[in-house]
């Protein structure tokens, strides 16, 4: 190559970079103005939901998935700043985000579920509900699924899908929950010197509650025997240890006071 050539070639790339050097220095300031913008806008939202109390691993989901948007939005910004086509690029990131999201269906129920939890608090850690068939305490509620434990200590993962599109029952939001138990008595028994002993237990009992107040009634009169309804009210805390001191209580109570305690059968 003659020193004439060499010259030619200077010249013109010297030419061809001053033509380009202004486009490219203003997508060199896009992307790092783009990047440094990015991460002042995550640490705003994190701090935002941080602050509205949402959910620690919805939060950490949510601002990466908004820092990778905003990161690829910046990326094709950047390379159409330097005059490269995008039209193509763009096409293939929707076919892409097409596939993933066809192959994914199930996941993203799971995910849109958990957010539908987390947003709108149904139940939260701590609580014990019952759902798709299972009565558990809520241990953990990640992005797609919810882990519970059972009360004979069995982990038991239910999809959030699943879970935020069918009945829950939450045992522990009021605060307080109701026993519903039923005894049954003969005939030959005095009815209001039953109810009276079946009252002094609960109201002897420090766990009921007086307020609600427990209540004693006649729900049914059976063929065998009279039905008592015995209903005493507690923190969720002593849900347990009043269901069964009621049971044992009342039965120790009425044998005492002499009357028969009958089986008591669901009538149909």
């Amino acid at each position: 190559m003659s020193p004439e050539q060499i010259a030619t070639y200077t010249s013109s790339f010297i030419a061809i970079l001053a033509d380009y050097s202004l486009t490219l220095i203003s997508a060199l300031l896009i992307l790092f103005i783009g990047l440094y913008a990015i991460r002042l806008i995550n640490r705003l939202i994190r701090k935002i939901m941080v602050k509205r109390n949402l959910d620690p691993t919805l939060t950490k989901f949510l601002a990466d998935i908004l820092l990778w948007a905003l990161r690829i939005l910046l990326f094709v910004t950047f390379i159409s700043k330097l005059g490269i086509p995008t039209t193509s690029f763009v096409a293939i990131l929707g076919a892409m985000g097409l596939a993933v999201g066809l192959s994914l269906q199930g996941s993203l129920s799971n995910f849109a579920g958990g957010m539908l939890i987390i947003v709108f608090k149904p139940f939260k850690v701590g609580d014990t509900i019952e759902a798709q068939g299972i009565i558990a305490t809520v241990e953990e509620i990640q992005i797609f699924v919810t882990k519970m434990v059972t009360g004979n200590n069995q982990t038991v993962f239910v999809p959030n899908g699943t879970l935020s599109n069918g009945t829950i029952i939450n045992y522990s939001m009021q605060g307080e929950r109701r026993a519903d138990l039923t005894f049954s008595i003969s005939y030959d028994s005095d009815i209001k010197k039953a109810k009276d002993v079946l009252l002094d237990v609960l109201n002897k009992n420090s766990k009921v509650l007086q307020t609600p107040a427990p209540e004693v009634f006649v729900k049914n009169l059976s063929a065998s025997s009279i039905d008592f309804a015995v209903r005493p009210w507690a923190k969720n805390a002593n849900y347990g240890a009043v269901f069964t001191e009621t049971l044992e209580d009342c039965k120790a109570a009425l044998d005492q006071a002499g009357i028969a305690v009958q089986p008591y059968t669901i009538q149909k």
